[in-house]
């Protein structure tokens, strides 16, 4: 929502945008509550819905009752057992092949068998697909000593169901393989094709206390799938471990195939001896075994092919038997009735003769199809025929849901531009808010004062939504580089222009972050330079602030110097070194106002697309006003490494500590080196005092980049030495001024290899002001070893004491 709301408050169109799909959505809700009102029933018409009938499950019922008939002149009933065709008993033409069945009516109730007189598979239930036939039991009792109780067990049970291929099998998803009892198993055969099969179930438990009633999980009851397909199999079982007698003293075991769903095991009561009360009765009673039943050994495509196709009526429902011993089963589509095996078979169900079968409105009219109905509204009625409602009726529900939704959309718009609208109002202020913490006003001010002065392009004032575009919302692949306090981002604006964005890197700023961006903007609007980087505009209305600089596309000196393959040659060097130095010698010198950058160093000088130096990051410079002294006491600032020790020590700022940082950043160049290297010695530890003490020591080639030494002769590597050293004397008076820096590295670029111009260049440098002959005097007497191991030995006291890097 943050988002959504920024984008409302700085962009019209974005907020209209937003709007009109809110709007839409309302619109959408609106729509389906009236489309909903007119399928209401009207109160007048007095309709109760929660009366409407069932008609699907009273199809489905008419459908399932319509199946159990017998042929004409057969007997339908044995007991209380419905007997369907295909299955009947008495005379052969009741049933079809292989599915004789036996009443014995001198039992009472009478008993249904499977097969003839001498069956002893009674049935319990006949559905269109299966049928229930009672259980045989296994069991195996024993005595205290462990010992089988002959009388009480028996070897083994079996049941047969015929030849594969005739039509009955036990079915492989309703029936499961069970034992019960403790450290027993069951042994489960089968024959199929002439070949044998076998499987088994353990069940076993260390003692009664830990039998859990519930699901069988192998812990006193162990349960098993059975192949598909099974006609016939025999069950037997025994014992495999016991850990002494008393565990097994008056237990049973039993094994069965029956009904999964039927079967419930009661844990420990499980292994007693058998009695009206004990599992084995309780399986007998109330666990059947469940036979799939199909017509023949051939497909439905095979049967049809054949002329043997039992399947009748209108479009009946034929289904291949996946059990591996072919046949098939006849069943009535939806909306059909009858018994399939049986002529007529399936015939289409008349809903509209039963109101109970359809559930068309009483206004509607009924019309039969094949397999279902059709419902249509009467004359002055409309609706879907399920709901018809009068048409006059219908007209005052449009206009007064029309009238309602109206309303509600009204408000919805009045709401919705309320709620935005205050939004939006929040928003500027907020806005405002940051703009002026960050000092926009003053800055505002004062730009418009140097923009009617200055003829370089006015800076911008950007949004937050222009750079948070412009750099895909600050993403971590747009980073150029970070510093102290700020990180700079690579920015594509919407003229495609490619630019730097510096933003405050902490959420919390403070207010010397703010100063660092105010004063940074405030030089650079008063800078014109090619060799200085060039500010765009500004974001201060934000909660960090941001200024917008032009891309610098080839990364910072210091990268170039320090990589492992540098293409820096020794005339690259030197032009950069002027150039850097031309743009310190134009804020010391020739600026309106004086401009001390008081953070000189590698990383701070930039490389454009031809590589060309550009001076970087004015967070710490101070402006000198001509009517204020040239020494200013302030807070030391800078990075170690570069810093001034005069100016470290004494916290008074002139335009020869930036000298200094220029001396580091030369010797820098001319040896690959970092500012500060630990592995040197503490003596030597600073790039400035080991470059001072290696000239004096006559071992100045030992530590100068190699491809520099190449490049250059010996008098030019000299000169270019004792400029670096004039640069880095510790006395800022005895240091040279940025301009006459500029004109010593101009008239080294020009050293040439000539012996007659390098002479003209020798009596030119002897012919130089006599300030530097004074330097010199001043500089030879000092003792080198022990300034540079003080200054080495205050410079590392002061790091570990204060924080001085940008």
């Amino acid at each position: 929502m943050h988002l959504i709301v920024e984008s409302i408050a700085f962009s019209i169109p974005k907020f209209q945008l937003y709007m009109c799909s809110s709007l839409n959505m309302y619109l959408h809700a609106v729509l389906l509550l009236f489309l909903s009102c007119l399928l209401l029933p009207q109160p007048t018409l007095g309709t109760d819905m929660a009366g409407t009938p069932n008609f699907t499950a009273n199809v489905a019922a008419i459908t399932n009752s319509s199946f159990f008939i017998a042929k004409p002149g057969c007997p339908l009933y044995c007991g209380n057992i419905t007997v369907p065709y295909p299955f009947g008993f008495g005379e052969s033409r009741c049933y079809h092949s292989w599915f004789q069945l036996t009443c014995d009516t001198s039992s009472d109730p009478p008993m249904l068998f499977l097969g003839d007189s001498d069956s002893n598979l009674d049935v319990s239930s006949i559905s269109q697909t299966q049928v229930r036939v009672g259980n045989i039991v296994t069991v195996q009792c024993y005595n205290e000593t462990g010992d089988t109780i002959d009388e009480l067990s028996d070897q083994g049970s079996w049941m047969n169901l015929g030849e594969p291929g005739e039509g009955l099998t036990f079915s492989d998803t309703a029936n499961k393989f069970t034992v019960v009892g403790c450290n027993v198993y069951a042994w489960f055969s089968w024959w199929n094709e002439d070949r044998d099969f076998s499987t088994g179930c353990l069940s076993g438990c260390s003692g009664n206390s830990e039998v859990l009633p519930g699901n069988c999980t192998g812990i006193g009851c162990c349960q098993i799938d059975i192949p598909k397909g099974l006609t016939e199999f025999n069950a037997s079982l025994g014992m495999f471990y016991r850990e002494n007698e008393t565990e097994v003293s008056s237990t049973c075991s039993y094994a069965f195939l029956g009904e999964q769903d039927h079967f419930k095991f009661e844990g420990k009561s499980d292994f007693g001896f058998p009695n009206t009360d004990t599992v084995e009765s309780r399986i007998m009673r109330n666990v059947p075994v469940v036979l799939d039943f199909v017509i023949g050994n051939q497909s439905c495509s095979d049967a049809r092919n054949s002329g043997t196709w039992q399947c009748h009526g209108d479009d009946p429902l034929c289904t291949d038997s996946d059990s591996g011993n072919g046949g098939y089963r006849c069943t009535c589509k939806h909306g059909y009735e009858g018994n399939p095996y049986l002529n007529p078979g399936c015939k289409d169900i008349d809903e509209c003769s039963n109101a109970t079968l359809n559930n068309c409105h009483e206004n509607a009219k009924c019309t039969n199809t094949a397999g279902s109905f059709n419902c249509t509204c009467r004359d002055h009625y409309n609706g879907n025929g399920t709901m018809c409602v009068p048409k006059d009726s219908q007209l005052s529900g449009i206009k007064l849901s029309l009238g309602l939704s109206i309303v509600i959309l009204s408000l919805l718009i009045i709401v919705n531009l309320l709620y935005f609208g205050i939004r939006r109002r929040k928003l500027i202020k907020q806005r405002e808010k940051f703009f002026e913490q960050n000092g926009g006003l003053l800055v505002k001010q004062k730009i418009s004062s140097i923009n009617k002065t200055s003829s370089a392009e006015p800076l911008k004032i950007f949004t937050v939504e222009q750079l948070k575009k412009a750099t895909n919302n600050y993403a971590e692949d747009r980073i150029l580089g970070q510093g102290g306090y700020g990180v700079v981002y690579k920015g594509i604006l919407p003229d495609q222009r490619v630019v730097a964005i510096k933003k405050s890197k902490l959420m919390e700023v403070d207010q010397v972050q703010v100063d660092q961006f105010i004063n940074e903007l405030l030089i650079l609007t008063q800078v014109n330079h090619r060799n200085v980087v060039k500010v765009l505009g500004f974001c201060f209305e934000s909660k960090v602030p941001e200024l917008v600089y032009e891309y610098i596309s080839n990364g910072t000196l210091s990268h170039h110097i320090h990589k492992k393959l540098s293409w820096l040659t020794l005339d690259h060097r030197l032009r950069i070194a002027t150039e850097a130095a031309s743009a310190l010698s134009y804020l010391h010198s020739d600026a309106s106002i004086p401009i001390i950058h008081r953070d000189v160093k590698s990383a701070n000088i930039l490389l454009n697309t031809n590589y060309v130096a550009k001076i970087a990051d004015f967070g710490a410079s101070r402006l000198v006003p001509s009517d204020q002294p040239q020494v200013i006491n302030t807070i030391v600032q800078g990075t170690l490494g570069y810093l001034d020790p005069e100016y470290l020590h004494s916290g008074q700022l002139t335009e020869k500590s930036d000298v200094y940082s220029f001396g580091v950043v030369l010797a820098e160049l001319m040896t690959g080196k970092e500012p500060i290297c630990p592995e040197w010695s503490e003596a030597e530890r600073y790039l400035a005092i080991y470059f001072i003490v290696s000239m004096k020591e006559n071992r100045l080639s030992q530590i100068l980049e190699p491809q520099v030494l190449r490049e250059g002769t010996l008098e030019q590597l000299q000169a270019i030495a004792e400029l670096v050293k004039r640069c880095l004397c510790l006395k800022s008076e005895e240091r040279p001024s940025m301009k006459e820096v500029v004109m010593e590295l101009e008239r080294l670029r020009r050293y040439r290899n000539d012996p007659w111009v390098n002479q003209q260049s020798l009596e030119e440098s002897e012919s130089l002001p006599s300030e530097e002959a004074r330097v010199d005097s001043h500089t030879e007497p000092l003792s080198l070893s022990t300034s540079a191991s003080e200054i080495s030995r205050q410079y590392y006291s002061f790091q570990l004491q204060h924080d001085v890097s940008d």
